[in-house]
């Protein structure tokens, strides 16, 4: 390790510049806290957290609609446990499930899927939360829930697709991000070859990383040379796991059931193409569909709340005025809080004092 940080901290001194790298996957943002990475880079070289938390980047309104499915009755919503405590505008499913309402946790969409065949007499929604990594999973028990006639299951899908998002915020601005570190689970599926358009049009430089401090360590040391080279590729540091084209099965799967459809990123905005819809072959088991006339509550958020700016990686937890003092794990007032790789989260765990 230290002979990696010695390399590291000699390329920077040939960059010459301050620079900022953005970790995009919430896994990354956890693994550099919890190891003391960040303590260990030049006091230039920055480390910003991106909208890589899929429980934390789902919209407001998708919140609200999933906590309005799991007050109907003879209705169960099963979930994993990440989402339980995200707040919608007025409560969250945890409240709900307190007040009466079936909310299970799940570990896989195959767990909700068995919970609709031993419930034949309740409808069974599955809130599809995630990216590319646990997509193809949903897919798969879709199509097998069809084949075998599990007519009472359904999933609200809020699944998002990251290259998409990754483009947005460098598109948009006012950050300015150097390098990205891709996130390393998602590449095993989509593979690194979806990240080629950020590196030829927007000339920002991407390492698919993976999750252990030397892969980190590692994969900053390859974008610090790539821009000390004047250059700007897409290399794999994560190359035990990941491969340029990715995996073309789960690929496969996911393009049968699901079709892309433009998607609302909490504190991005809507972002074109960067979400997934199930197909008209599949309507039977699309909540969307099902609930389509369920009232909503109106798509309010906490004012004091800055958890988008956060995500675009313009503010830090301690930009906010809530953090760790109104907003923490055990009360989340915002869904950076709620995640276990939510930024505010991480920060909350391992860094509550700035400077810590």
């Amino acid at each position: 390790m230290n002979k990696r940080i010695e390399q590291v901290y000699a390329l920077f001194a040939e960059a010459k510049q301050p620079l900022k790298f953005m970790e995009v996957c919430g896994t990354h943002t956890m693994a550099a806290f919890r190891s003391g990475l960040r303590s260990l880079l030049p006091e230039r070289l920055s480390l910003i957290s991106g909208p890589g938390c899929p429980v934390c980047v789902t919209a407001n309104d998708s919140i609200n609609k999933a906590i309005a499915i799991a007050g109907c009755p003879d209705t169960i919503v099963a979930t994993f446990g990440d989402m339980i405590k995200v707040p919608g505008s007025t409560t969250s499913l945890e409240r709900v499930r307190a007040q009466g309402g079936h909310v299970h946790v799940v570990y896989s969409p195959l767990d909700a899927l068995d919970l609709a065949r031993k419930n034949p007499d309740k409808r069974v929604v599955f809130l599809g939360v995630g990216f590319e990594t646990t997509v193809p999973g949903v897919a798969w028990t879709i199509k097998n829930s069809a084949e075998t006639g599990v007519a009472n299951f359904s999933v609200l899908c809020m699944h998002k697709t990251m290259p998409a998002a990754m483009a947005a915020l460098v598109s948009a601005g006012p950050i300015d991000i150097n390098g990205f570190l891709c996130p390393g689970h998602v590449s095993v599926v989509i593979g690194s070859n979806a990240y080629a358009f950020l590196a030829e049009k927007h000339k920002v430089p991407c390492v698919v990383a993976g999750f252990e401090p030397m892969d980190m360590v590692g994969a900053i040391e390859m974008l610090l040379r790539q821009i000390v080279e004047g250059r700007s590729s897409v290399e794999i540091e994560y190359s035990r796991s990941v491969t340029p084209e990715g995996n073309l099965a789960a690929q496969r799967i996911i393009q049968e059931v699901f079709e892309p459809c433009d998607a609302m990123w909490r504190g991005v905005g809507r972002i074109p193409g960067s979400g997934l819809k199930i197909r008209r072959e599949y309507a039977a088991f699309d909540a969307e569909l099902i609930f389509s006339d369920i009232a909503i509550e109106s798509d309010d958020e906490n004012p004091a709340c800055i958890c988008g700016k956060i995500l675009r990686g313009v503010k830090t937890p301690y930009d906010c005025a809530l953090f760790a003092r109104q907003c923490t794990p055990s009360e989340p007032v915002g869904a950076c809080m709620v995640s276990s790789e939510g930024t505010c989260a991480a920060y909350y765990a391992y860094a509550k004092k700035r400077g810590a």
